[in-house]
């Protein structure tokens, strides 16, 4: 057995020899290195597989916005559609209805009644030169006629028919009437001369006149036709639909009568509609 001394002196040269080659002492205790901790299935880069959607989501939400004005003109427009409805709405409920403003109102109940558009407003001048429109023919039954002075046949007749039916209107069935003579020429037919023409007839018939576009805008509502033929210089005749025409107290047109019609037919006719009107609104 050998001495301690050789025992000890052999362990320091393996000691020696040890630490030259790097190798660590028995007693030390061994390190290992230490790695990081990564949860499988996550990256912190981004690049996972996970994490793609989420990603794609976002860029297909961003491509697929709308700009603003297409959410403020859909709001603006049924904005404006509720707006509009709710004025219609109130002016509706503010309108009078038409059998309550007939009874506030001095014109007969009969003028309420629906009938072929036939007339219109006018500003003529009678045979004194005085203003003459629809207003002032209101509250009287009339019975007009469209013609003119130089007529050759057909006019005079009329007018001479004029003339028996208003007689006979009064003679006979106690009606007045108001006859009423328009000319489609303008141009020839002045107050004067209107005047000088009439009272041959009936001083009672009401001659009226105007300007061109007067005239030919009350035969235009008066649906009348009429136009100049073989004018040489200023001889020219006119020819027109003969028409005459009974308007009621409200200035409608209640019957046209053509020129077949003789006085006598003619005042039985307007005796018809006139008490047909009173038997209407005594109801």
């Amino acid at each position: 057995m050998l001495p301690a001394r050789f025992l000890k002196l052999s362990l320091l040269r393996r000691l020696g020899t040890a630490r030259a080659a790097g190798v660590p002492p028995p007693w030390q205790t061994r390190q290992f290195p230490v790695r990081g901790y990564q949860p499988r299935g996550y990256s912190t880069g981004g690049s996972s597989k996970y994490d793609r959607p989420m990603r794609q989501f976002a860029e297909e939400n961003e491509s697929n916005s709308q700009p603003l004005i297409y959410y403020i003109v859909p709001s603006a427009i049924l904005a404006f559609v509720g707006l509009a409805t709710y004025v219609h709405y109130n002016d509706e409920r503010r309108a009078v209805p038409l059998g309550k403003q007939a009874q506030q109102t001095s014109i007969p109940k009969r003028c309420t009644t629906n009938r072929p558009a036939i007339g219109g407003p006018f500003k003529l001048y009678d045979t004194e030169n005085n203003v003459v429109t629809e207003s002032k023919l209101r509250g009287n039954w009339t019975l007009m006629y469209f013609g003119y002075t130089s007529s050759p046949d057909v006019g005079p007749k009329e007018v001479e028919k004029i003339a028996d039916v208003v007689k006979l209107l009064e003679s006979k069935y106690d009606i007045k009437i108001k006859p009423l003579f328009v000319t489609l020429d303008p141009q020839r037919d002045s107050p004067a001369q209107l005047k000088a023409y009439l009272s041959e007839f009936d001083p009672r018939i009401t001659g009226l006149t105007g300007s061109v576009d007067a005239i030919r805008q009350m035969a235009q509502e008066y649906r009348i036709f009429f136009k100049k033929v073989g004018e040489v210089g200023q001889d020219y005749i006119v020819e027109s639909s003969h028409n005459m025409y009974l308007l009621d107290p409200c200035l409608e047109t209640v019957r046209c009568f053509g020129a077949e019609y003789k006085a006598s037919d003619l005042a039985e006719a307007i005796t018809t509609e006139i008490q047909k009107a009173s038997n209407s609104a005594a109801k």
